[in-house]
């Protein structure tokens, strides 16, 4: 950010532009200048349709460039906010004062100036798009994040900053959900802790446990003061105020939280302080693609995190532990939005026909008995009797059947699915493989989210819409049949990939890029100009 010292040359140069514009000229030459401005906006803005529209309806006139108070205005405000592209982790190459003003500077005909115009109404749009819904197409990036980015009109965009105070329509362009916020905050932070040297040297130990000593405890200990995990020590013991400061690091990074600094906390805790900048700023453009109200209640489900939350007004009032989407390209879960609409209790499971023609009609070929928990169906819904079917006879593509599993204790699905239609078929749900729940890495299914605490779940969103959320519920489920509840306040849900996130405390929490997701964005953020930064260093 521009000290007010470092921003004062910026208004001498626009001072010296707006006095230059208003020179007092011959009538005739001053029309002559007003044509040669107006024509040279009309061609320029031609390459653009939103900007031949938008200066077509001005009769093209111009809203940066004059010499009048207002356009001035915009001018200082569009360079103030410039200079702070690089705080929101966007390409500062992109958006350089300094160049932008030697630009300026060098437009000297109305020609000249009438192309600066139309340059900074793209440059304005540019930036508008880049903070408000990120600076990359997210499914040009990584093909599993299925987010409808909700871009706004550059049309209504450009006309809305013309006619509103210039300063204020800026700063309301980037996202203003808390998370952002903290995010920045602790971006900000950090770039000002690397510019002191960082987290400082590495810890040079494969593991250390309680009563350990020497130099790799030291650098530890270092580590964990820095980092912000312990208050100053001068201990070289790894005593019960280290291992409490390892638990709180693991915590926040998503551990096994025993104060042993076993070799992946090691390796978490040697991961360099540019790297944790680079997860800070890919979570901030993530946040830019879902930069539309999450809803006052809604369900957060976060891939690396392996949990999924009820907030109420940005407090978690439910959590559980999820497992999520094998690594397996095939099997990672997506990213995107919905609205849970309704549960299903005793739910059937419908093998998706990937699983059928992939692990089932193998087996069924080897032997018609097999997987014979699960039933067979035609076309019409009807149970198909396996001793009449040849299985040898069908490949992948042409086998017609369905396959489905009754409501059962043993079902896939356990006692409860909470459904927010899409076309992914992707869930939430119960489960009756309940010890994958205990491991720290909780990646096992075919995409669909299981729920440590589905019954809990489902009473904390009955709990709306009923008196005795648990009796309801299970006067239901003890009837055995499949049944429908709708919800009546439907629910947003999210199912997000962040590895960089916060509390509403502020707390900063990072977690594993499991699915190699956020390596790939980042790439492309630095491919766009993108780049770590040190701040006072």
């Amino acid at each position: 950010m521009l000290t007010p010292v470092a921003r004062a040359p910026l208004f001498r140069v626009f001072t010296l532009i707006a006095l230059a514009f208003a020179l007092v000229l011959p009538a005739k030459d001053a029309l002559a200048q007003v044509t040669a401005f107006r024509q040279a906006v009309a061609e320029s803005a031609a390459r653009d349709e939103v900007l031949a529209e938008f200066y077509r309806d001005r009769d093209f006139d111009g809203i940066w460039t004059g010499s009048t108070g207002r356009d001035r205005t915009r001018r200082n405000a569009l360079m103030a906010a410039l200079s702070e592209a690089g705080d929101h982790g966007l390409p500062t190459s992109r958006y350089d004062p300094d160049t932008i003003m030697e630009q300026l500077r060098a437009a000297q005909t109305p020609a000249d100036q009438g192309r600066m115009e139309v340059e900074l109404s793209r440059l304005f749009l540019q930036y508008a798009r880049d903070i408000q819904t990120g600076v990359l197409v997210p499914s040009q990036v990584v093909s599993h994040v299925e987010r409808e980015v909700p871009y706004r009109s550059r049309l209504a965009t450009i006309t809305g900053f013309e006619q509103s105070s210039p300063a204020a329509f800026l700063r309301a362009l980037a996202p203003t959900s808390p998370e952002y916020t903290r995010l920045m905050r602790e971006k900000l932070r950090l770039e000002r802790l690397m510019g002191q040297n960082g987290y400082g040297p590495t810890v040079l130990a494969g593991s250390l446990a309680p009563g350990a000593t020497g130099a790799s405890v030291v650098s530890l200990r270092n580590r964990l003061i820095t980092m912000g995990y312990m208050d100053r020590s001068a201990t070289q013991t790894y005593d019960v105020s280290m291992q409490a400061a390892v638990q709180r690091f693991q915590q926040a990074h998503g551990l096994v939280a025993d104060g042993v600094a076993s070799a992946s906390t090691i390796s978490e805790v040697n991961i360099p302080l540019g790297n944790r900048l680079q997860q800070i700023i890919v979570a901030m453009e993530r946040e830019r693609w879902l930069n539309r109200p999450r809803g006052a209640r809604h369900v957060w489900v976060n891939l690396t995190d392996f949990t999924a939350r009820i907030v109420d007004n940005d407090r978690v009032t439910f959590e559980t532990r999820s497992v999520i989407g094998a690594t397996q390209g095939d099997r990672q879960s997506p990213e995107f939005s919905d609205v849970m609409e309704f549960m299903v209790i005793n739910p059937s499971w419908y093998v998706p026909r990937s699983i059928i023609v992939n692990e089932y009609l193998p087996s069924l070929q080897r032997n018609s008995d097999a997987v014979s928990h699960i039933e067979i169906t035609d076309s019409s819904g009807r149970v198909v009797n396996r001793s009449a079917v040849n299985f040898s006879q069908y490949t992948a593509r042409t086998f017609p059947f369905s396959m489905r599993q009754p409501p059962s204790r043993g079902n896939a699905l356990g006692q409860v699915k909470f459904m927010f239609p899409n076309p992914y078929n992707i869930y939430l749900h119960d489960t009756p493989s309940q010890s994958l729940f205990s491991r720290e890495v909780r990646a096992f299914s075919h995409g669909c989210i299981r729920l440590n605490d589905p019954l809990d779940f489902a009473y904390a969103l009955l709990a709306r819409q009923t008196a005795n959320p648990e009796e309801y519920f299970q006067s239901r489920l003890r009837t055995g049949a499949e049944t429908r509840v709708d919800l009546t306040d439907p629910v947003p849900v999210h199912i997000v990939y962040r590895t960089a996130f916060t509390n509403v405390t502020g707390d900063l929490n990072f977690r594993r890029d499991i699915y190699n997701r956020d390596s790939r964005i980042w790439n492309a953020l630095a491919a766009e100009g993108v780049a770590v930064r040190a701040i006072g260093g």
